[in-house]
């Protein structure tokens, strides 16, 4: 029996106006949604940390638990790193000497520092879960070999300090390794810092050529205070190569791993369905997975994002009509979890 209690959520961004945000919110709070994450870039830091103080209590009010998304603050995904303006040392370097524009170094001690002045402004908004979106190490092929980072002089100086020889220019075993352990170190200096504070951890993370492999996925798992797993399984890219793709199943595989892997290092999990870049008359599709990541065994489904993402230019090809059958689709499986208890009360109490 799944003891779990169902949640469901979308990610909310793209507008800073409290009455529009009121009126957003109350959308969402009566759709049969209990969850939304909010994005807390670099720029709403500087430009909205009062009014996002507002926007979480709003959310709040309307019985709305709110996730705050750690958004661009090192570059993708999400917005370019504003810190690197401020820290141009801190640049990500590719091991092919060339400079990452975006992104900023993990081992670097300033953008450590400021992750935890993050920390502490999300905080005082009102903020109690992190959301820690989608981090990955940047690789990219040339010539038949793999480029990465980071491999800036900080970077450098610490790997032969570890390994006894310099980085080299091409991927290896050493350099994977060290790439995983700097990102573990990060998110274990930064999950201990932000639970202090009395705060939950929670990560997305995508496998694959973007995203991290397992075995960076299992150690930031196996970090005591990350507190909840998550994966987005979302199908539109993929349909773009395999226009016959069952969806269903797609998302169904995609869930069942997130969860194994979350049951393995006894922690909470988050799944997303997409609702973004839609192309028009396949968003019956958001049914489908639905039912597969409810079907999976998943109980924390959502949304990237409000209203089709409208405010984007990955937007759904038709935002209306995408946040219709989001809403429909968590209707269902509100519905079929009614269904499910009902069905055990009747079987304990009836029979």
């Amino acid at each position: 029996m799944n003891t779990k209690p169902l949640r469901l959520g979308t990610a909310y961004h793209g507008n800073r106006m409290p009455r529009h945000a009121r009126e957003d919110l109350l959308d969402i709070a009566t759709h049969g949604m209990d969850l939304v994450v909010h994005m807390f870039s670099h720029t709403d830091w500087d430009r909205h940390k009062m009014v996002m103080k507002d926007i979480l209590e709003m959310s709040m009010e309307f019985g709305l638990e709110p996730w705050v998304d750690n958004w661009g603050l090192g570059g993708p995904p999400g917005d370019k790193s504003h810190f690197l303006a401020y820290y141009p040392d801190s640049h990500m370097m590719l091991s092919n000497g060339e400079m990452d524009p975006v992104r900023a170094c993990v081992n670097s001690p300033d953008f450590r520092r400021f992750t935890k002045e993050w920390i502490d402004t999300v905080h005082f908004i009102g903020g109690r879960t992190i959301f820690w979106d989608e981090p990955h190490m940047p690789k990219k092929e040339a010539d038949g070999k793999t480029v990465y980072g980071c491999a800036c002089p900080r970077c450098k100086k610490l790997f032969e300090e570890k390994y006894g020889r310099p980085m080299p220019a091409f991927s290896d075993a050493d350099a994977e390794r060290f790439g995983t352990d700097s990102i573990v170190d990060y998110f274990r200096e930064m999950t201990e810092y932000s639970h202090q504070k009395g705060m939950k951890n929670v990560v997305c993370v995508m496998l694959g050529s973007y995203g991290m492999s397992l075995d960076v996925v299992d150690k930031i798992c196996s970090l005591p205070y990350m507190d909840n797993i998550g994966s987005d399984p979302y199908w539109v890219w993929e349909q773009m190569e395999k226009p016959d793709l069952n969806v269903y199943k797609f998302v169904l595989d995609g869930c069942r791993e997130n969860l194994r892997v979350a049951n393995q290092f006894g922690k909470d999990h988050n799944v997303w369905l997409q609702a973004f870049g839609n192309p028009r008359r396949r968003e019956e599709d958001i049914i489908l997975a639905a039912e597969a990541a409810y079907d999976s065994g998943a109980r924390t489904i959502l949304s990237w994002g409000y209203y089709g993402s409208e405010s984007n230019d990955y937007a759904a090809k038709n935002p209306a009509v995408t946040w219709s059958k989001v809403c429909e689709a968590m209707q269902r499986i509100r519905n079929m979890e009614r269904d499910r208890i009902l069905a055990e009360n009747r079987k304990l109490y009836l029979e």
